[in-house]
């Protein structure tokens, strides 16, 4: 099955909602990036949210980006996504290794205490920058946390990564539902009930739930009605011409020490781990071009 999201409404409007399976994107990061089981898991957690957070936008131009940052073993990550939705990512420490907490990979234990920031662009004079602290570090509930006081919009988030014996991924996804301001008192309490019983996103998603079985189980009680379904994708536009703008960023002098050591060089994207090599060449036309 290839990864997509379903948008849809229920209760009359009340509620928004997102649900997505993510596995063939979460298992391209994991493949590009060489993550460990617990840093694929972090990533993936965040790629999905990443991936219906972008879809919530409106215009092509617009573009999300998620940072965490924790004093944990992983460093941070960061998810840019756009409303396609394409997304990508990559987490700072990609081989951290921990021990299991409670038979599961400890996603908490590896982000540590920090920061969440939520940055959208959507081409206005300044970009909307929101960010809170991490109240679990386990992603879902931080996002949770972070609807709910930053952009003051009650939400439940679920996220769920669950990875085959050899570290490949099994089955990815998620859900974020959101509350609208008319939202009455007996629609929040009984999706509140529904939300009880979806005690594991991946459970679900490894019995074969859909992210329509999803929706369905949280809010088929209360009127859901399907109105999009979109693909999702890890998807990254880096390209050497790109990656050359970067380079020549790094200023002339270096460069120039980099042509006097005679050696080419090796310049990786972030975000997809793809390798650009630049020639001695290369680089003399790079400093040339940034005399004019």
């Amino acid at each position: 099955m290839k990864d997509y999201i379903v948008r849809a409404t229920a209760a009359d409007g009340q509620v928004r909602a997102f649900a997505a399976v993510t596995r063939q994107t979460v298992e391209e990061a994991r493949r590009r990036h060489g993550t460990s089981p617990v840093a694929t898991a972090a990533l993936g957690r965040l790629l999905t949210a990443g991936a219906m957070m972008g879809s919530m936008m409106k215009n092509d131009s617009d573009m999300l980006t998620l940072k965490i940052r924790g004093d944990g073993p992983l460093g941070g990550i960061t998810v840019t996504a756009d409303s396609r939705p394409n997304v990508k990512g990559y987490v700072d420490v990609p081989d951290v290794m921990l021990p299991p907490k409670n038979g599961k990979l400890d996603v908490g234990g590896a982000v540590g205490i920090g920061m969440i920031q939520v940055i959208k662009d959507m081409g206005l004079k300044e970009p909307y920058c929101g960010q809170t602290i991490l109240v679990t570090s386990e992603i879902a509930e931080d996002l949770t946390y972070y609807f709910a006081n930053s952009e003051q919009v009650p939400s439940s988030v679920g996220l769920g990564v669950l990875m085959e014996r050899d570290n490949t991924v099994k089955t990815a996804g998620g859900f974020i539902l959101q509350m609208m301001p008319f939202a009455q008192d007996a629609t929040i309490s009984r999706i509140e009930e529904n939300l009880k019983n979806v005690t594991s996103v991946t459970a679900l998603l490894d019995q074969g739930y859909t992210p329509e079985d999803l929706l369905e189980e949280l809010l088929g009680n209360v009127g859901l009605e399907i109105t999009d379904k979109v693909p999702a994708r890890f998807f990254c536009s880096c390209s050497k011409e790109r990656v050359e703008h970067a380079v020549a960023g790094i200023g002339r002098k270096d460069i120039q020490d980099m042509i006097d050591d005679g050696k080419d060089i090796e310049v990786k994207c972030h975000f997809c781990n793809s390798a650009y090599q630049y020639t001695v060449e290369d680089l003399k036309r790079i400093v040339k071009r940034s005399r004019k």
